[in-house]
């Protein structure tokens, strides 16, 4: 190892570097996907070039939609150096641009075939919602719950909205976001009454859009911090915001008896 790639950077510093949440390096660190190279007297990670070059491999394969399974086993293949690796990437990310197109000339046809009617396609949606949304993360969506209730529930309420519903629906996230933003800066604590009370008023706005218990809420706010979009979403608003949501949402799970730990989708 060179001087130069002596580990020297903390996880929060690499956090900030790549774009992803403290928690998701502690993660990849415990799964052995990326572990840092070097300890200090404190016992804190640290990293060195050559880790964050890993983690930013791990970062380009997950785009492409891989697991974090298969993941751990690419990198794990001796055979494949830096140039492999890159080629790999490349590959999987055209092979996804097709599936992307195909799913637009679907769409189009759709379009085309039955017009306008009273239901918007995903990019019309985006275009109420604003830049922040993205219709990608409907098709992420229906990958990981398209098999359960509560997909084929939430599928059904969005297919028969109307424009004038999904512009309501938009001022209803504006103006919770609002008032999560104005307690956090408040310094309002998770736990309070009046951070439950929020948090109570977030799990009433996700159940406009499927049956939520407190359980599903918990690991609904986990991808505030766990997924980047997400975190990037709260955060741009105020920083530290996406932590604080998750925080006040488990802090009311437990009050209502749920254990964020060993939470469930039930």
């Amino acid at each position: 190892m060179s001087v130069r790639d002596e580990p020297g950077m903390t996880v929060g510093q690499v956090a900030e570097l790549v774009g992803v949440s403290v928690r998701t390096l502690h993660h990849w660190d415990e799964i052995g996907l990326a572990v840092p190279s070097g300890r200090s007297s404190a016992d804190y990670r640290l990293y060195s070039e050559s880790d964050v070059h890993r983690i930013e491999t791990v970062l380009v394969y997950r785009e492409t939609g891989m697991p974090l399974s298969i993941i751990a086993e690419v990198l794990g293949e001796p055979a494949l150096g830096e140039r492999e690796h890159l080629e790999q990437q490349r590959k999987l990310l055209v092979a996804r641009i097709s599936h992307l197109q195909q799913k637009i000339s679907a769409v189009d046809q759709l379009l085309r075939e039955k017009g306008m009617g009273r239901k918007l396609t995903a990019a019309q949606r985006a275009e109420i919602l604003g830049p922040d949304w993205n219709p990608a993360w409907e098709d992420e969506a229906e990958e990981r719950w398209g098999e359960s209730d509560a997909w084929k529930q939430s599928n059904k309420r969005v297919s028969n909205m109307t424009a004038d519903d999904w512009k309501v629906a938009k001022r209803n996230i504006n103006v919770l976001e609002e008032k999560l933003a104005e307690a956090f800066e408040e310094g309002v604590e998770p736990g309070t009454e009046r951070a439950n009370e929020l948090a109570e008023l977030h799990r009433g706005w996700v159940g406009e859009w499927v049956e939520t218990t407190h359980s599903k809420q918990v690991l609904m706010a986990r991808l505030y911090t766990e997924d980047p979009r997400f975190q990037s979403h709260y955060d741009d608003r105020a920083p530290g915001l996406a932590r604080w949501v998750r925080d006040i949402v488990e802090a009311n799970a437990r009050a209502n008896g749920v254990d964020p730990d060993t939470a469930e989708w039930v």
